[in-house]
């Protein structure tokens, strides 16, 4: 049986307690959001290499960076596609010869949903690359009207 004096205890010690579990579940929805970001541009950095090493038309490996990034609303301007020689001295000539390394980055801008820890850290630019060698050129520069890329 309660007394008199302890009526509104509850309702008081809920009210200190209730704000700092919401920020505690809205951060760890935050934190959630941060490594779904990172995992998807991881994805679309790798997927697109892949495309990358038997297709060098940059359209297309743009494309499927931005295609396995859609939940992101990423831009053209948040890929980067380069081809390196593989003994890390400089690019690659033109036309991009088997063994070249195919190198694609992705970057993000992740803000968090929560207006007070958005406040405390501000935005964090994620970043992902994956290099692959080239496996094929294509088109092909013997019969570059013959072939069109991608391969069958």
């Amino acid at each position: 049986m309660r007394r008199a004096d302890e009526a509104g205890q509850g309702m008081v010690e809920f009210a200190l307690v209730l704000p700092v579990m919401v920020l505690l579940m809205i951060g760890l929805i935050d934190i959630g959001r941060a490594v779904f970001g990172y995992n998807t541009i991881a994805n679309a950095s790798r997927e697109s290499a892949r495309v990358a090493i038997v297709n060098q038309t940059s359209v297309d490996v743009m494309a499927e960076a931005l295609k396995q990034s859609v939940s992101l609303g990423l831009t053209a301007a948040d890929v980067a596609i380069a081809y390196g020689h593989p003994s890390g001295s400089g690019t690659c000539g033109t036309p991009i010869g088997v063994g070249c390394l195919a190198t694609v980055s992705v970057t993000y801008q992740y803000q968090p949903a929560t207006p007070l820890i958005g406040q405390i850290i501000g935005p964090i630019t994620m970043s992902a690359a994956t290099q692959m060698p080239v496996e094929r050129t294509c088109p092909d520069p013997a019969t570059p009207a013959l072939v069109t890329c991608p391969w069958p």
